[in-house]
């Protein structure tokens, strides 16, 4: 089914560096033919994952993502960082597997995963909340007469608490919410929501154990799932799991996953009833071979020298002079600045922004003084300006900007030969890169507010100026924005947002407004 899993610590992404390490594993076990990643809808998973996948495609590993958001537990308006990825995908990993098996290329594996990824909605319960390992005190939230639905697998508090009900009003509470979140329709030119199953609809359920149920209850809940499926919604489940799939310790409780098999491929039907050696995966035959393949260790491969980017020929009279004037123009205006960053992100975020941006931007300096960023060429340029971000700057605005860095130099290292307008491009990219793997946009109260705008300017009118105003005027616009839906932001109420530039976008016009 899977290549391999990054662990990280409790309830924690694993960090970057493991999960370049599994990928690197992964590509030399298939001689690079491609490794996907199938990541969960949690932030700091995205960002991981997702720069992971970009420092392994810089090292010419055919590496994809996808991510998963099968929660129905919160309004779609809640944005991005509401829909969680939960046990549908369990799914998406047998479907993914199964193709790969079958000797699909990486494109199409993310095809046809991104088809089921469209398809699936889940939905917990629980009765008790999770113990975790370590701590020194129970989480008590929850008596012997209430449950909990909605809950995450990390033990997030769910998006209801209601007394305790009977296995089948459980079953029907639950199914009811799922096929009113809906999902996305398959041949509409909009983004139309419709009911997640209709009548005559041939669905897969899983129904998962999060750790602490008994067989015995799950076997009365699939019973009182399949029955209301069937009984009152006129569908028919040709096919039930049940088992423990995606557990949070010993939550004592389940959830439901939806599969709307009407509206895939039978290809796809096919990969998902394809044999399988996973050992917690219910439907499969006993593994013959002994010891188990899984369990041998895998040596780790060595990391690819940076040194082997190719850098094609540069096409810009006088590169090395004014990328470094440039260059230390953004950083000592980015730290003159940090008090007025700090003042804006103390009101809508934690309050680090401008620390965090001061850090970084004094680390670049002082690299550029030691000689330690070669400014001669643009592919060796950015990707030391990312890993001086790297070392110096952390949380998720640093992610962010090294992300952009990495990616801006990868897509150079891809020209034929490099000319103005494949910087304003490979601007583009990294700017696009954040949104793939951030998920913010244009509106979302972000840096990407300032940086988007920017960026189209510059491709299309390869002026800096006008890209600087751009920045400017698209930060000057988050002001206004009393919805947030990404980063911290995300978590505050309109009063709070309102008049308060996004201090990660202000950032973003400092940097262009020093170097136009």
């Amino acid at each position: 089914m899977l290549s391999g899993a990054v662990l990280g610590g409790i309830f924690a992404s694993p960090s970057v560096s493991a999960v370049l390490a599994a990928i690197r594993a992964a590509a030399a076990s298939n001689n690079n033919k491609g490794v996907l990643l199938i990541v969960k809808n949690y932030t700091g998973d995205r960002l991981n994952f997702g720069m992971a996948c970009e420092q392994a495609c810089q090292s010419n590993i055919n590496c994809r993502m996808v991510v998963v958001a099968d929660d129905c537990a919160l309004q779609r308006q809640k944005g991005i960082t509401g829909q969680r990825g939960v046990a549908g995908t369990c799914l998406v990993h047998k479907v993914a597997g199964a193709a790969a098996a079958a000797g699909k290329t990486l494109d199409e594996i993310v095809d046809i995963v991104s088809e089921v990824c469209s398809q699936i909605g889940t939905l917990g319960v629980s009765l008790d909340a999770v113990t975790v390992p370590g701590a020194k005190s129970l989480n008590t939230r929850l008596d012997d007469e209430t449950i909990e639905i909605g809950l995450g697998i990390h033990g997030e508090a769910g998006m209801r608490q209601v007394p305790l009900m009977t296995a089948n009003e459980i079953a029907r509470d639950l199914l009811k919410s799922i096929q009113d979140y809906g999902r996305a329709a398959t041949n509409s030119e909009k983004e139309d929501v419709i009911p997640f199953f209709e009548q005559g609809d041939d669905l897969c359920v899983l129904v998962n154990n999060l750790g602490g149920t008994s067989n015995f209850e799950m076997s009365i809940f699939a019973g009182a799932v399949v029955s209301e499926l069937e009984e009152a919604y006129m569908v028919k489940v040709s096919r039930l799991f049940v088992g423990s799939y995606m557990t949070a310790f010993d939550t004592h409780g389940a959830s439901i996953t939806i599969f709307n098999l009407s509206s895939v491929s039978d290809q796809i039907k096919t990969f998902l009833d394809a044999p399988c050696s996973a050992p917690s995966w219910v439907e499969c035959d006993p593994v013959a071979a002994h010891p188990r393949d899984s369990l041998q260790e895998v040596p780790e491969v060595a990391q690819v020298n940076e040194s082997t980017l190719k850098k094609p020929p540069l096409k810009i009279a006088r590169f090395d002079e004014l990328s470094k004037t440039l260059v230390l123009k953004a950083v000592q205006k980015l730290s003159e600045n940090e008090a007025l960053l700090t003042k804006y992100d103390t009101i809508v975020g934690d309050g680090d922004c401008g620390i965090t941006m001061k850090r970084g931007a004094n680390e670049i300096e002082q690299r550029l003084v030691n000689g330690d960023i070669d400014t001669t060429h643009p592919v060796s340029l950015f990707s030391n300006i990312a890993d001086g971000v790297s070392s110096a700057m952390g949380g998720t605005s640093g992610f962010l900007l090294e992300l952009c860095f990495r990616k801006m130099s990868s897509t150079l290292s891809k020209c034929e030969s490099i000319a103005a307008a494949d910087i304003n491009s490979a601007f583009m990219a990294g700017v696009d890169a954040l949104s793939i793997y951030g998920g913010a946009t244009i509106g979302s109260r972000t840096m990407m507010d300032a940086l988007i705008p920017a960026a189209k300017s510059l491709v299309e009118n390869s002026d800096l100026k006008l890209a600087a105003t751009e920045a400017k005027l698209g930060a000057e616009s988050t002001a206004k924005m009393k919805l947030a839906s990404a980063g911290r932001s995300n978590y505050l109420n309109a009063e709070t947002l309102e008049g308060t530039p996004d201090p990660g976008a202000v950032a973003v016009s400092i940097v262009l407004d020093a170097i136009s």
